[in-house]
């Protein structure tokens, strides 16, 4: 992926979960408004810096940034200290980082990890790459810290989420409505632009062909969903009419996972700006909100 590109988008992202009922934009619920968002302390370079997400339990950030050698986009975390600030971000080592393009992290509980890749060939568990940038499952030992072979998720021709092109942003959410996994990706060969999609966990473990969000897409690029972990809200990035320019951020909500997601709503100038406002991620209890903006994170809370 270019840099230019990577400063623009860089990491995009997510899923959304699929909506039974019907809820109207008057149902949606209300969280509070966002204060005016600034640069995370400790955390930004002079590379491209983005795909910011919290761990589960707030004590780490997950990042993609191209510092690394070689300048392609990898990995890294950073630790937050007794003070609150964020330590300097470390990066993972392989087998989660490669000399390809890996970004778009999203730490799970139980010390999981998924994440994006344009790697090549075949992982270890006998399932080739799709195309693009697939998203890929590994988790780390709490043993010994050492992360297992990531676990390519299967490509659409086979039944899995993953397209020709490139998805962005995972997101997985455990609700009444099973397990979910929400991300967003070009469609059907040939797609012009990005939609939110969501796929479900099957029986055997695995997960299924992703199936479009209706109520979030547009006919305009719609990136980087991430689903607060009671499944009733939504943050992602948009191109669509009504914003600031480039990319922006809008969010959704809904009474209960078997509703219909609210019209999205746009989150304003405080979080948002004239230029690409990309990969948005709540923390756990979903008070921050962390997302990219011309090469550095900035968080936001309410």
């Amino acid at each position: 992926m270019r840099r230019g590109m990577r400063r623009a988008v860089s990491c995009v992202a997510i899923g959304v979960l699929a909506s039974i009922g019907a809820t109207t934009g008057a149902d949606a619920k209300q969280y509070g408004d966002w204060t005016v968002a600034t640069a995370v302390t400790g955390v930004n370079s002079s590379a491209a810096d983005g795909c910011p997400i919290e761990s589960p339990d707030g004590q780490s950030l997950y990042l993609m940034s191209t510092r690394g050698p070689g300048g392609d986009q990898d990995i890294w975390v950073a630790a937050r200290g007794d003070d609150g600030q964020f330590a300097a971000p470390q990066m993972l080592p392989a087998p989660v980082n490669t000399d390809a393009n890996d970004f778009c992290p999203t730490p799970l509980r139980g010390h999981g990890l998924l994440f994006v890749s344009n790697r090549s060939g075949t992982d270890a568990y006998g399932t080739a790459a799709c195309g693009g940038g697939d998203i890929y499952l590994t988790r780390r030992s709490p043993a010994t810290g050492d992360w297992a072979a990531p676990r390519n998720l299967g490509c659409q021709s086979n039944g899995g989420p993953n397209g020709p092109g490139t998805e962005f942003g995972p997101s997985l959410v455990d609700t009444d409505a099973g397990t979910q996994l929400f991300y967003s990706t070009g469609g059907p060969l040939g797609a012009s632009t990005q939609d939110i999609y969501v796929s479900r966990r099957l029986a055997d473990g695995s997960f299924g062909p992703g199936e479009p969000v209706a109520a979030l897409n547009s006919s305009t690029d719609d990136v980087m969903p991430n689903v607060r972990k009671d499944g009733l809200e939504v943050v992602f990035a948009s191109t669509r009419s009504g914003g600031r320019g480039a990319f922006d951020i809008w969010s959704s909500t809904r009474s209960s996972v078997f509703d219909t997601w609210s019209a999205p709503v746009n989150l304003g100038p405080a979080v948002n700006s004239p230029g690409p406002e990309t990969r948005p991620s709540l923390s756990w209890h979903g008070t921050r909100l962390y997302f990219g903006r011309s090469g550095d994170i900035f968080t936001s809370s309410r």
